[in-house]
């Protein structure tokens, strides 16, 4: 189980995933960006590296975030219409559950946005704890779209320089850089809204 796991989260076992469908056209690389908002520790900057470098910088983008909006509103739509509408009497007797719920009382629309736009928050903690509040559905789904094609054009520029990288090593210092300043930007957030 562990050896399964561990391949889950290896880029090469993506890479091969991707190579096996690559006759299906978009769905591969939208499915694969999709299935992060499902699985947390798929590491989601490698994904859509990896949609780059195997669709170019426009179509890599694109796919990954198509990929990533539909897992972020599924998730969403999960909790909200369904755990919430149907089994909240039951699902909030859980402490966890309760704590998510009052940890997005705090929020605001531009505190949200920026929290969908750093790549290193918890984003299945993100839609449950939305999901189950009273939080404006629209507002936060439009938000999350917003925030999440932000997230992921920096990446795709992160996986574009990868990609250059192999011919200029100048770009690997812009992909180095882009990627310590979203970690750094993510860990000061985090803090600050205590999700660490």
């Amino acid at each position: 189980m562990n050896l399964w796991l561990h391949q889950l989260g290896t880029l090469e076992f993506w890479e091969n995933l991707l190579n096996g469908f690559g006759n299906l056209g978009p769905l591969a690389p939208i499915t694969l960006a999709m299935v992060e908002s499902f699985f947390p520790p798929l590491p989601l900057i490698a994904i859509v590296a990896l949609n780059v470098a195997a669709h170019g910088g426009l179509l890599g983008f694109i796919y990954s975030w198509a990929g990533v909006a539909l897992g972020g509103s599924i998730m969403f739509l999960l909790w909200r219409r369904l755990v919430k509408r149907y089994f909240w009497k039951l699902a909030s007797r859980w402490p966890k559950l309760e704590k998510a719920q009052q940890w997005v009382n705090r929020f605001d629309t531009s505190s949200l946005l920026m929290l969908t736009l750093l790549p290193f928050t918890p984003s299945s903690f993100m839609h449950l704890a939305f999901g189950i509040s009273d939080f404006d559905e629209k507002r936060y789904l439009i938000t999350m779209l917003l925030g999440k094609g932000v997230m992921v054009a920096m990446m795709a520029v992160f996986g574009q320089s990868l990609v250059s990288s192999m011919k200029n090593p100048v770009y690997l210092i812009l992909a180095v850089l882009i990627w310590c300043g979203m970690y750094l930007a993510s860990k000061h957030f985090c803090k600050r809204h205590n999700l660490e």
